[in-house]
């Protein structure tokens, strides 16, 4: 029987498609990237914001209605975070974010007419997921953490992943093993909260690079977005030593004002994050520092947005990702009544978005002239290669006879269109 996976969000539910994708084959079913063509429907959910929510109902209503279908699952997040309005969706099954490897037998079970329900309890321990093969994608994805203790004011995150839960170094180290040995050469560390990792476990984010490191064909390893936080002199110092990390960090800044990063219940002031940014440069002279600035947060004055936009400017910040502000149901930021106009919200966002695009050409024009190894990522031209620098950069190769998964020095000519060019020792 064929099934399909649609997979909502983040990179920690990529991972977790995968996972799940290894279970149901295991379990004898058979993969299709064609939806239509499917028995079988996994739809893995965000609830990262109301939308997503919509999306994850709207994708199980069209596999409903799809002929032939014989089975539909819900599973993430959004079930998860709201399992009375999920299980009114239609979905045949609902699982929530722990025991994905039930999937396939609560499957089998419905087909056969004896249903029952996936357990939603959350462990209290991090979950191994069954992962015997990885990705098609030039970058392999490990899952070394799961959970969030921050409770931001605006997001439900917690709620649906529940409390800080870290795989231990050596599982680390053996899936990293698996990676190398389907040929990737860079990995990318994810979870919910990374700046948290270890703190359940007596270790620390430095730990779980070091293990990831261990095999031989791994070149790099390049952690997902963080939280500026556990960024001590001793922390930073001890990820420096490992000459493997990409010298690229997302740490999540939200905003550059004090007052609304109260409001948002944000664990640093702006004097604290910028603190973090000049750490890392120190020990990571070439390291790019990317970020995500939310604008139009309940209770932000023209004021405040003015000293978050300055912030932005000033920061040096290589990348980043603009977003508004929108009400999320069961949050603390919910409940207040000094929320941004519309209208507000939308001037904010163009003005902050330029402020991102000048940051942006100004770091990738800084970098002109610099040589780096390059990871292939894709070769959709005979005319040119695409691919990433270790801090970061899209670089796009012209004349050069590399192939996916190749790593090739190249020296930065110039700027297009929010990437650089480059020519390669090989061209």
């Amino acid at each position: 029987m064929k099934y399909a996976i649609q997979t909502f969000g983040c990179k920690v539910n990529q991972y977790e498609s995968t996972a799940i994708d290894n279970a149901m084959q295991a379990a004898g079913f058979t993969r299709t990237d064609d939806v239509s063509g499917a028995q079988v429907v996994i739809i893995n959910s965000c609830s990262v914001t109301e939308n997503s929510d919509k999306k994850a109902r709207h994708a199980v209503r069209a596999a409903k209605n799809q002929p032939g279908t014989a089975a539909v699952v819900l599973t993430g997040c959004y079930p998860q975070a709201f399992p009375d309005e999920a299980k009114s969706c239609g979905a045949d099954i609902i699982a929530g974010t722990a025991a994905r490897s039930d999937i396939p037998r609560l499957i089998k079970e419905y087909l056969a007419g004896n249903t029952s329900e996936a357990d939603m309890t959350l462990p209290r321990k991090y979950e191994e997921l069954p992962m015997d093969r990885t990705t098609a994608k030039t970058r392999a994805f490990i899952k070394i953490e799961d959970g969030c203790d921050r409770y931001c004011s605006y997001c439900v995150i917690p709620y649906a992943r529940g409390a800080v839960r870290s795989r231990a170094p050596e599982s680390i180290a053996r899936e990293a093993e698996l990676c190398a040995s389907e040929g990737h050469k860079e990995v990318v560390l994810v979870g919910i909260n990374l700046s948290r990792y270890g703190t359940d476990i007596g270790s620390d984010l430095a730990d779980a690079v070091n293990a990831a490191s261990q095999p031989e064909g791994i070149i790099r390893v390049r952690l997902s977005s963080l939280e500026p936080e556990l960024f001590d002199e001793p922390t930073v110092q001890k990820l420096a030593r490992n000459k493997k990390l990409c010298p690229h960090f997302h740490l999540s800044l939200q905003s550059g004002c004090d007052a609304t990063l109260k409001r948002m219940n944000r664990h640093y002031t702006a004097a604290e994050y910028l603190d973090i940014v000049g750490r890392l440069r120190r020990y990571f002279p070439d390291c790019s520092i990317t970020t995500d600035i939310m604008v139009g947060f309940a209770g932000e004055t023209d004021e405040e947005f003015a000293r978050s936009l300055e912030f932005a400017r000033t920061a040096g910040f290589a990348r980043i990702h603009v977003f508004t502000y929108s009400i999320r149901g069961g949050t603390a930021a919910e409940k207040r009544t000094d929320h941004v106009p519309e209208s507000v919200k939308s001037a904010r966002y163009a003005e902050m978005s330029a402020a991102a695009e000048e940051a942006n050409m100004k770091f990738l024009r800084s970098n002109i002239g610099k040589g780096y190894d390059v990871l292939i990522q894709k070769r959709t031209s005979p005319d040119f290669a695409a691919g990433l620098t270790p801090n970061y950069i899209s670089v796009r190769i012209y004349g050069s006879k590399a192939e996916k998964h190749d790593i090739v020095h190249v020296r930065i000519t110039g700027t297009e269109n929010g990437y650089c060019v480059g020519e390669a020792a090989d061209g």
